[in-house]
């Protein structure tokens, strides 16, 4: 298997273990269906597919029926919906939900799709939140009949080129086709991972306001990822899970620029590797090793966003005094507003028994002071 199509496996695995949806694009017969029913058999989930351009709107928003008695309509999920719920509610596995060719659907189906794809939600049937969501799809100028994906559809999904190079071929057709995983990884990892590289989302579209919402502006961008507030959340969440899962350089940035498009991506991450946050447990540490830089004040908020929320998830008597040193020296190289915005939460999630020291005190005093905090009662 080459190292380009080993990647796209990757990125499959990491998508599905963070419950993003997935679109993979390609030409006919690349073994994009094959891919995903294999897929499924090695996860031992219930497999469930539609054809998206042969259904109806009512197949994915639900049948309206009215309950004579009550005088109310309900929206009736279609079979194929109730069959995964059963099978996952009943058998405790993974269930996919695979929608294969999703762009010769045509709009109205697509419309009809918003809720599964994102909530999971099938008329008034809510699907079981083991339940992952993969489609399929050939670009519009191959499909038959193709349309490209509207913008709140595109929006939604994971964006993913899925293509059978041959090298990758001829080891298909002599010793078997690679299998995609989904990792395993360590949840406390990654809950501390997305909050750092949340953080770094703001402080980066901060920075480039522009790019917090950019529609496609070409044909061919149509169809394909953009960013908005949504896939920038869903952004972080893949990044972080990639960390956590080990992934390489190349898997994250499939992951980043099929959820935020090629360019956006390619900005924050140049951000993300120029900024190098120090490690916020290294700081708790040692928060002396720190030297603040007053013209980076993007890189201060960063720092001590991410060293309040590794103090929040671990709050002792030790490491929060910690983070108010390094409060303090965000307060002593000039970023008082930054101090501040912190300061409130450090204080006020004080353990008990805990005393700001005296240098933290004189350094963070006229923000103690201002919230009303300073004399708080241990």
């Amino acid at each position: 298997m080459s190292q380009q199509h080993a990647d796209t496996c990757s990125a499959l695995g990491i998508a599905l273990l963070a419950n993003v949806p997935v679109v993979l694009w390609g030409p006919p017969g690349q073994g994009k269906s094959s891919v995903v029913r294999e897929l499924a058999d090695g996860m031992g989930a219930h497999l469930e597919t539609v054809i998206a351009s042969i259904r109806e709107p009512s197949d994915f928003a639900g049948l309206p029926v009215v309950d004579a008695a009550t005088g109310t309509a309900s929206l009736a999920p279609p079979s194929w919906a109730v069959r995964l719920r059963d099978a996952v509610e009943r058998d405790g596995r993974a269930g996919i939900q695979f929608y294969d060719e999703v762009s010769t659907a045509p709009p109205a189906t697509q419309a009809a799709l918003l809720r599964p794809i994102l909530e999971g939600v099938v008329g008034d049937l809510r699907l079981p939140p083991q339940v992952r969501t993969v489609a399929a799809a050939n670009p519009p100028d191959v499909a038959a009949d193709g349309w490209d994906l509207a913008p709140p559809v595109a929006n939604r999904f994971l964006h993913l080129t899925w293509s059978l190079d041959a090298a990758t071929v001829r080891e298909g057709f002599s010793s078997g086709w690679p299998a995609v995983t989904v990792p395993a990884v360590d949840e406390a990892e990654v809950a501390a991972l997305l909050e750092r590289t949340t953080t770094l989302v703001g402080v980066f579209l901060g920075s480039r306001p522009e790019l917090v919402t950019r529609m496609p502006s070409s044909s061919e961008d149509a169809g394909r990822a953009f960013p908005t507030p949504r896939s920038w959340e869903t952004a972080a969440r893949l990044h972080a899970h990639a960390q956590a899962a080990g992934a390489n350089s190349t898997v994250v940035t499939l992951l980043v620029s099929g959820a935020v498009g090629v360019a956006a991506a390619g900005e924050f991450l140049a951000y993300v590797r120029e900024v190098d946050l120090p490690d916020p447990e290294d700081l708790l540490r040692d928060p002396g090793s720190w030297d603040v830089d007053p013209q980076r004040t993007d890189k201060t908020y960063a720092v001590a966003s991410s060293v309040w929320a590794a103090t929040a998830a671990d709050t002792t008597v030790e490491r929060w005094n910690a983070c108010g040193r390094v409060l303090a020296r965000t307060a002593d190289a000039g970023s008082a507003d930054i101090a501040f915005s912190f300061g409130r939460r450090w204080a006020q999630g004080r353990p008990p028994g805990a005393m700001p020291e005296p240098a933290t005190v004189a350094s963070l005093g006229p923000i103690l002071t201002e919230l009303g905090l300073l004399t708080r009662d241990a």
